[in-house]
């Protein structure tokens, strides 16, 4: 794509309020766009960003393993110059997994290994998830399931064991703790460690081309700041390390994922509405945790306005803010949430049970699900629902009325994590169907 399409794009976007579709904004074609003199992004499932120094490209992070051969047939029909540094802005694997094509290329060209440059809590992320392999392989397949049903035929993704991540995790070997600046050829780059969606960030500016390098803190949906199945995000130091970016006056933005920005007070505004809706999350939950509320209620209580949520790079595709009060909640409150029942509660299956005996039976649940969500009501529809199956596993009435209420509530969500839990719980009770159909045969 030239140079000027994609920053007539995002201006097109941000300027008129326009949405279109996620889908638009974050294209995982591994196409190279050069934005300024020596200085391209790449379009895969998380960008790379790569700049011409003279001695050698500096690449802001690799995209996934799967992405890597694409995106370096792209970067060399851009130029032959040797990828001398590689910057991590974090270590999801999404962003470092394709790290291992390039040293073998290196290594295939008999050129310098590159140095791989990332906050010092990179490498111990890369052990966490080494011991937890198992874990992080299931909720991805569980996570990215709607973004991966149509491929797979709408086949149920297999849990562990399976591999997560690239094999193997290629370590950053210059690390820093708060800032780092290095100048690489003719170009100066200042890293800035900030944590948000991860503790192990970096964004970096870089002055020669009054550009900055946003990593994930800017990704063009809600910020991923309150997912369910991930460890500990920090919303309101996320806003502070935005607030930082505005300060630097910037005139290019360089996103992990989504279009390039570009115009100094296009870029403030758009910094400015993420963090003003990161700081509002955290200051109406932290009032009424303050007061004394329970999640329930702050859950029930705090929203955003229209007129940030209506913002183009703001929608809740991916993450969303009901999910950020929780972090919020866990962050500032930790995980009892105020309910003294769940303090230390019965096993589901045994609340499930006696549940379904005061109605009459898990089947008497189930209908009661099923007519709450034909009227629209499927949150309520939801519990229910789960308490049936959990009372009566074996019961295909109530695993065909789970499936099918799990099935509205995927397809009411807007946000790719709700739709993967609720799409996974919906295919868990097909499967069950179509497994007694099958032996009834």
């Amino acid at each position: 794509m030239e140079m000027a399409d994609l920053l007539a794009l995002s201006a097109r976007y941000i300027d008129n309020d326009i949405y279109e579709g996620a889908g638009l904004v974050n294209r995982p074609t591994t196409e190279l766009s050069e934005l300024a003199d020596g200085v391209a992004l790449i379009e895969a499932f998380s960008h790379v960003v790569t700049f011409k120094t003279g001695d050698g490209l500096v690449l802001f992070d690799t995209s996934l393993e799967a992405f890597a051969d694409g995106v370096l047939k792209s970067l060399r029909r851009w130029t032959d110059e040797p990828v001398s540094n590689i910057c991590y802005t974090h270590g999801h694997a999404d962003h470092v997994g394709g790290t291992g094509a390039f040293v073998c290329e290196a290594c295939d060209k008999g050129a310098r290994r590159p140095r791989i440059i990332g906050h010092e809590n990179v490498s111990p992320r890369f052990r966490r998830y080494e011991l937890t392999n198992g874990y992080n392989f299931t909720i991805n397949a569980r996570q990215f399931a709607p973004a991966t049903e149509l491929r797979m035929g709408g086949e149920q993704p297999k849990a562990g064991p399976g591999r997560f991540g690239p094999n193997p995790w290629v370590d950053p070997d210059t690390t820093f703790r708060d800032r780092l600046d290095i100048r690489v050829g003719d170009t100066h780059f200042n890293l800035h460690h900030a944590i948000g969606e991860t503790d192990d960030h970096l964004w970096a500016y870089v002055p020669q081309h009054k550009a900055i390098c946003s990593g994930d803190f800017i990704t063009w949906v809600f910020p991923n700041a309150g997912n369910p199945q991930k460890v500990q995000r920090y919303p309101l130091e996320w806003a502070k390390a935005l607030r930082e970016m505005i300060a630097m006056e910037p005139e290019l933005l360089l996103p992990a994922h989504g279009l390039p920005i570009g115009g100094k007070a296009r870029i403030a505004s758009v910094l400015d509405n993420i963090a003003t809706a990161l700081e509002t999350l955290v200051e109406q939950t932290l009032a009424m945790m303050n007061a004394g509320a329970r999640l329930d209620d702050i859950v029930k209580s705090v929203k955003l306005p229209s007129k940030l949520m209506d913002k183009p790079y703001l929608r809740p595709v991916y993450d969303e803010p009901e999910f950020v009060i929780h972090n919020i909640w866990r962050l500032y409150g930790g995980w009892y949430d105020g309910n003294p029942a769940r303090l230390k509660p019965a096993p589901d299956a045994e609340l499930a049970a006696e549940m379904a005996r005061l109605a009459g039976g898990a089947r008497i649940l189930a209908d009661r699900a099923a007519a709450l969500a034909d009227a629209g009501d499927l949150r309520l529809a939801c519990h229910l629902a789960e308490m049936a199956a959990q009372a009566a596993p074996e019961d295909v009435h109530v695993h065909g009325v789970r499936a099918a209420v799990y099935g509205a509530r995927r397809k009411a969500e807007a946000s790719l994590m709700a739709k993967g839990i609720y799409g996974f719980a919906e295919r868990e009770s097909a499967k069950a169907v179509a497994a007694h159909n099958s032996a009834e045969k």
